[in-house]
């Protein structure tokens, strides 16, 4: 997917959901009706500065990510105008065109159903939102965010039938294998709860803003700021001790696993496409912690179960994995 397209793009809805309430604002209620119950009545309302800063932030973030997902698949070796893209990059690919797609339908979906809703009521209690905004809000973005997963779908590509790749070590020698992943994606959200949590504690000290839109941001903000710590990255680490999985900038809480446990380890790639999207996916014994798509380490135990996470240089890891079983074995 070319930058200067999603660029383009995003821009366009940006300056969709800000020309659109100022051209008619003079024709619009303050506040606005902005959330609705049955038979599309409104029970909540919000400035229209509020409606359409928030809008425009979340929108933001999906762009930015969109963006950083095209950015480094541009700065693969090898791509370039007119190659396609492949294995990971194609994945990144795919994902920034549902988030342009899907999240910018939504984006424009709100922003027009609201803005119809509210167009010369007298009050934001007087507006009543049209029939159609159902569909623009969530069948549509849904379909087109559905659209590029199934355009992503596919079998994982599991190593080759025979025996996990393995290492010999010497007697008496200690190998050590670490190995780090982030998710960017994740880690801009993190950043970006931060700041407008920080944002937030400015604006309620000083007496700017205050009430129940603020309140209820905050538990939001704070929630996904904790969330971000514990999951943008990752940091695996094996040792004759077994595999220790780190999670956070400080690697707590710790998912610790010992040869014990262990039958076998491979590298194998996956997709966040294939295992339900991104985070902790699956259940017990058939697990993906899935950080970014691509080279994954997958350890099965002796009990039948799996467990993979996605990580760099895999295939390392996997070999001294089953070395260190083997040797274990043998003792």
């Amino acid at each position: 997917m070319n930058i200067r397209i999603a660029a383009l793009t995003g821009a366009a809805v940006t300056a969709v959901l800000i020309l659109l309430p100022l051209a008619v604002r003079d024709r619009l209620p303050e506040p606005l009706a902005v959330h609705w119950g049955p038979g599309s009545v409104p029970d909540g309302s919000a400035p229209l500065a509020v409606f359409v800063t928030t809008l425009l932030g979340t929108w933001a973030l999906m762009w930015l990510f969109a963006l950083a997902a095209v950015a480094r698949g541009a700065a693969r070796p090898g791509a370039g105008p007119g190659r396609a893209a492949a294995g990971p990059g194609r994945v990144r690919a795919l994902g920034a065109w549902a988030l342009l797609a899907g999240g910018g339908l939504l984006a424009l979906g709100v922003a027009v159903s609201t803005v119809l809703a509210n167009l010369d009521a007298a009050s934001w209690t007087d507006a009543r939102l049209p029939a159609w905004a159902p569909l623009a809000v969530a069948v549509v973005p849904l379909a087109a965010m559905a659209a590029a997963a199934w355009l992503g779908r596919g079998g994982a590509e599991r190593a080759p039938e025979g025996e996990p790749p393995s290492l010999e070590l010497r007697p008496g020698q200690r190998a050590v294998w670490v190995s780090r992943v982030g998710n960017p994606w994740l880690l801009a959200a993190t950043c970006a709860a931060a700041a407008a949590l920080a944002v937030a504690g400015v604006l309620h000290l000083t007496g700017i803003a205050s009430g129940a839109p603020l309140d209820a941001l905050v538990p939001v903000l704070t929630v996904v700021l904790i969330a971000g710590l514990f999951t943008s990255s990752a940091r695996v680490r094996v040792t004759a001790d077994g595999v220790a999985i780190g999670f956070g900038p400080l690697g707590w809480p710790v998912r610790r696993i010992s040869l014990a446990k262990i039958d076998s380890a491979w590298p194998e790639q996956r997709y966040p496409s294939q295992v339900g999207g991104w985070g902790v996916r699956g259940l017990p014994g058939g697990a993906t912690i899935m950080l970014r798509g691509g080279d994954c380490l997958v350890i099965r135990y002796r009990t039948g179960g799996e467990l993979a996470v996605s990580v760099v240089d895999a295939g390392r890891g996997a070999a001294l994995i089953n070395a260190l079983v083997a040797e274990r074995s043998v003792a």
